[in-house]
């Protein structure tokens, strides 16, 4: 039986999923080439030793629109988007490597938290996207092949806030963030291996799905997480405290110094170990331009694509 590899994504737009499957699959077997695998990537890419999966659940937000409009529910939830911003800021601002990046985050930072005002939501909301439109200016951020516009970075990061919020889609049923795990379920192999790689707010949804959803796991591969971050996600993510879910035999955590998402990065302190002992393991990557956040530009690493054909190479030896 081949093993399964299932990618969960993040956030973002409507997306083909097909076309993000290969979009994916080509640069893991590119990583995998730069690693030294370049046998295992023929059966990689022709399916007949891996079975790859997509998880798509990006047509289940409301309002998921290419202009990244905002909705009614993100001004009513601008304070928890502002709090994700803001935390993220304070993150990258004790570790800025120069004054030019200190300004440009003191400023943002000003603009999210002024000192001495109440805000109302809509006000919130404003403030917000000024913020964001003062952090394009930061390396990772930039809006060569990144986000094209504040709104559109507010927007997407709003996903975040949406699916914690866990709120039924149109008032009724199951909440959001119940049918997007539903939706990640369906591609895990109820009875051989499955190997997970996700990729920003994806690594929230696998991580809450593992715990629903137990099955055999020999590796996690987590990309640009924002898991570590305290208040906007950590502490309102399910079940706490936080511990690896049962099933996952090893947790290989990637981020990038310059992947705005991934305030606090070292999830080993944040998230405990299951019962077979497994803690997640961070590692930094460093990768070139100025977009880093896409997970097909973590997929290219040689450290990342590496271990996850490993992991599928040991699953079908057994």
């Amino acid at each position: 039986m081949r093993p399964r590899l299932v990618f969960v994504h993040g956030v973002g737009g409507p997306r083909d999923a097909l076309a993000a499957r290969e979009e994916w699959l080509h640069a893991l077997a590119d990583g995998a080439r730069a690693a030294g695998h370049s046998q295992r990537v023929v059966g990689l890419l022709a399916g007949t030793s891996v079975d790859v999966r997509f998880a798509y659940y990006g047509d289940l937000f409301p309002g998921n629109d290419a202009q990244g409009t905002a909705s009614d529910a993100e001004r009513s939830d601008a304070q928890a988007l502002a709090e994700l911003l803001l935390e993220a800021v304070d993150e990258r601002l004790a570790t800025a490597q120069d004054d030019q990046e200190a300004r440009v985050l003191r400023r943002a930072r000003a603009q999210l938290a002024p000192e001495g005002e109440q805000q109302g939501s809509g006000d919130v909301l404003r403030r917000a996207l000024n913020a964001a439109n003062t952090l394009l200016a930061l390396p990772g951020l930039r809006t060569a092949g990144g986000w094209l516009s504040a709104r559109m970075m507010v927007h997407r990061l709003g996903q975040v806030r949406t699916y914690l919020a866990r709120r039924p889609v149109d008032g009724s049923g199951p909440g959001l963030d119940q049918r997007i795990r539903a939706r990640v379920a369906e591609e895990f192999d109820p009875i051989g291996a499955t190997v997970v790689v996700a990729h920003s707010l994806g690594t929230v949804v696998a991580f809450e799905t593992l715990h629903e959803h137990p099955v055999k796991m020999p590796l996690l591969v987590t990309l640009g997480s924002p898991i570590g971050m305290r208040a906007a996600v950590r502490s309102r993510m399910r079940p706490q405290p936080l511990h690896v879910p049962p099933g996952v035999g090893a947790w290989l955590n990637f981020w990038d110094r310059d992947d705005f998402i991934t305030g606090r990065p070292q999830l080993e302190r944040y998230v405990a170990a299951n019962a077979a002992a497994v803690l997640p393991v961070s590692r930094r990557i460093d990768s070139d331009g100025v977009w880093v956040h896409p997970a097909t530009k973590y997929l290219t690493q040689p450290g990342v694509a590496g271990p996850v054909l490993e992991a599928l190479e040991a699953v079908t030896a057994v």
